[in-house]
């Protein structure tokens, strides 16, 4: 069957819309110039509006009458000049002309130093995502970078803070090594000292790399916006978490995402683990939650390192012992671990008896142990036994008894952790500079960004259980007796202390606890009544 021909509109239709279309883009070039000047004008007019507007708003409100009147008064002698105003208008356009005669560079693509950046990353990517049986490979020497950098983004610097890659199927992206190994290679030719997020797409076969800013220093120690049970550990990324607390920085008062630990019985990480570096804020963090734990709770605090820094502590209300010695710290936890098994008594009877638990053991415990590698060398040296084998209880039944155990220790003493502290630690905190071989030893997995080796002191990761790895940082609470401290962050440490009490010691007893018979029938059972509040009771068997 003969195809029919086109009509005549329709065969030279394309030709008249072609030459429709020069003539409009001629007459548009050709007005653009003609009017060159008056748009130039205008522009610069419109710079000249902003600025006005922007100096007015930053003009303080007492100050704004005088301004109005010296202005009204230049206004009334350019008036009365011999040709004043037709010279301020001379003086108007020329400053228009001069503020509006560059036009913004509106920028289409990467220049050539960009170009070469991609290039590069391209050419060493290819050895990892292809191999010789494609036919037609995404990655190859010498090939187009177009395809396989969907996205992308630099600073001023030339160096990329955004990069969306992506890689054939075949890669085997759900191994962690072939992962390590791509994030590596792409920290390492985008530029050092920066920290990545690399976040992948395992289902669409994309991996996008992003440059984190870092997280803000000025938050100080304070009185957090939480409900009894909930601990601010520190601050980390907007994106990362679902909650917010109003802080007051130093630049003003802002919502910031926290890292909120929740403690009780109904709690699924009771007890946290702290491991850090020389300086890099272990003792902060401790000192933080011993102030955010003693509007609620009793404190005990045990230092190992011995270097007095929670003597603003001594005294207080709520902070039973601080202990340093090694005799002191035994008894102290020997004294914790009664402390916890009478608790358990006296709920188990109430439970029983159908009453609620007393109050005494209803108000939380925390034990706060920092260094204690320290103290288990000298006791091993005295024949005495580790004070970690006093946390065996606390750390077991801590969460039914309301008490929880905290412990900070450094990298190059991790290795004399106990067994229990191990095992019940299931929140988990890493600050300081660490190796990602460090930090998944601890957190018992590796972070999705890449850690820089210098870090401000309190900056580091958290993982409470098993969520995700989030960055930290922890409110600044510093020794308010030390004189390296700031005195905005002094001022700050010692409004959240508690008042002192008037007995500035306290001695706690060393009693013997029986293993608890099964306790008789509710009738028959007599009411103990309270116990003291601070005084360990004696099982009865």
């Amino acid at each position: 069957m003969a195809r029919r021909p086109l009509p005549r509109i329709l065969s030279s239709g394309s030709a008249q819309i072609a030459r429709s279309r020069e003539i409009a883009r001629t007459a548009a070039d050709s007005a653009t110039d003609v009017l060159h000047p008056l748009i130039t004008v205008s522009r610069g007019l419109r710079k000249l509006a902003a600025s006005a507007r922007a100096k007015w708003a930053a003009t303080p409100k007492e100050r704004r009458g005088p301004t109005l009147l010296l202005v009204a008064a230049c206004v009334l002698v350019v008036a009365l000049m011999p040709y004043g105003p037709l010279l301020a208008l001379v003086t108007l356009m020329a400053a228009a002309a001069w503020r509006g005669r560059e036009r913004p560079v509106v920028k289409t693509g990467p220049d050539d130093t960009e170009i070469a950046r991609l290039k590069g990353l391209y050419e060493a990517l290819v050895p990892y995502f292809s191999v010789p049986e494609d036919p037609a490979p995404l990655f190859a020497h010498g090939g187009d970078w177009s395809g396989a950098f969907t996205e992308y983004a630099f600073d001023e610097d030339g160096r990329p803070t955004r990069l969306k890659i992506a890689y054939p199927p075949y890669f085997t992206d759900g191994e962690p090594a072939a992962r390590a190994r791509i994030e590596q290679l792409l920290h390492a030719k985008s530029g050092r000292g920066r920290e990545y997020r690399f976040d992948w797409d395992e289902e669409g076969n994309r991996l996008v790399m992003s440059v984190l800013p870092a997280l803000p220093t000025t938050i100080a120690a304070q009185r957090f916006v939480t409900v009894p049970g909930e601990t601010v550990l520190g601050f980390t990324d907007a994106d990362a978490v679902q909650r917010t607390v109003p802080v007051v920085a130093s630049d003003g008062t802002e919502d910031a995402p926290a890292v909120v630990w929740r403690t009780g019985p109904r709690s699924t990480e009771p007890h946290l683990l702290v491991v850090g570096q020389p300086g890099s804020g272990t003792t902060s963090l401790l000192r933080s939650i011993a102030l955010q734990a003693l509007p609620h709770g009793d404190v005990l605090i045990v230092e190992g390192g011995g270097t007095g820094e929670y003597a603003c502590l001594t005294g207080r209300d709520g902070v039973l012992a601080v202990e340093c010695g090694l005799s002191g710290s035994l008894a102290t936890l020997e004294w914790a671990a009664h402390e916890t098994e009478r608790r358990l008594i006296a709920a188990n009877r109430a439970r029983q008896a159908g009453r609620p638990a007393p109050e005494d053991t209803r108000r939380p415990l925390w034990i706060l142990l920092d260094r204690p590698g320290v103290l288990g060398d000298l006791a091993a040296a005295d024949g005495r036994p580790d004070p970690q084998e006093l946390l065996q209880v606390p750390l077991r039944h801590g969460r039914a008894a309301q008490v929880t155990v905290v412990v900070a220790e450094q990298f190059d003493s991790a290795d004399t952790l106990s067994e229990a502290v191990r095992s019940h630690t299931r929140a988990r905190i890493v600050l300081g500079p660490a190796t990602p071989d460090q930090i998944a030893a601890v957190l018992g997995t590796e972070p999705h960004t890449t850690p820089t080796p210098q870090v401000p002191a309190g900056r580091g990761y958290a993982r409470l259980g098993t969520g995700p790895v989030l960055r930290l940082q922890v409110p600044a609470t510093p020794d308010p007796y030390d004189d390296a401290t700031s005195e905005a962050h002094r001022q700050a440490v010692l409004e959240l202390l508690p008042e002192r009490r008037a007995e500035t010691t306290m001695a706690i007893e060393t009693v013997t606890v029986k293993s608890p018979e099964p306790a008789p029938a509710p009738r028959a059972e007599p009411d103990p009544g309270p116990a003291p509040l601070h005084a360990p009771v004696p099982a009865e068997g």
